[in-house]
């Protein structure tokens, strides 16, 4: 054969091992140089949240936290590396409180008071809700405590019924609670 027409073929034998068609002895014998398969059919669990103010502000029931959050100037600490779990009141639970309670707190010379009261729905760690039992306490960030029961698999902190939990974050937990929590002080 001419040198053109082994030229050709070292090229076409190339393209076919290319493309997967063709296996040359090389590759057969030498397991360095060969890629491994890639499997094709493997899917990728969804990424969690970055943070517990991500999965609040992902929420529609949780606008008013959000925005509390917000005015209280924690979006900031709260989307820090924790961890921490969150007890998060819905808007229902917002909409409970006495009438113009929520107006009240949002305004900035209330800051402090609303900065108390949302850090008494927050635990430092990674609390979840196979870590909860009857009569548990923990401290809250504002310093104050929280008590658990647990009565046939239902969970309530302080009170206020746990409605979904274990939502997830990088940085931490969150649980949905019915109500807003207040501090003693």
């Amino acid at each position: 054969m001419t040198k053109l027409k082994l030229s050709a073929m070292a090229v076409a034998v190339a393209l076919m091992a290319a493309c997967g068609t063709a296996e040359t002895a090389e590759t057969k014998t030498d397991s360095a140089t060969t890629t491994p398969p890639v499997d094709t059919t493997a899917t990728v669990a969804p990424a969690a949240p970055a943070t517990v103010v991500d999965i609040a502000v992902g929420s529609a029931d949780h606008t008013t936290l959000v925005a509390a959050v917000k005015a209280a100037d924690l979006a900031a600490t709260l989307s820090g590396p924790g961890p921490f779990t969150v007890f998060a009141p819905t808007n229902a639970a917002f909409d409970a409180l006495p009438a113009g309670t929520v107006t009240d707190l949002l305004k900035p010379e209330n800051k402090a008071k609303l900065a108390s009261i949302l850090t008494f729905h927050v635990v430092s760690g990674a609390v979840k809700s196979t870590d909860l039992t009857d009569g548990m306490k923990a401290k809250t960030v504002n310093g104050e405590e929280l008590t658990f029961t647990v009565k046939e698999g239902k969970v309530t902190v302080n009170g206020a019924n746990v409605t979904a939990a274990d939502l997830t974050a990088g940085n931490g937990v969150v649980h949905v609670i019915d109500a807003v929590l207040l501090p003693k002080k």
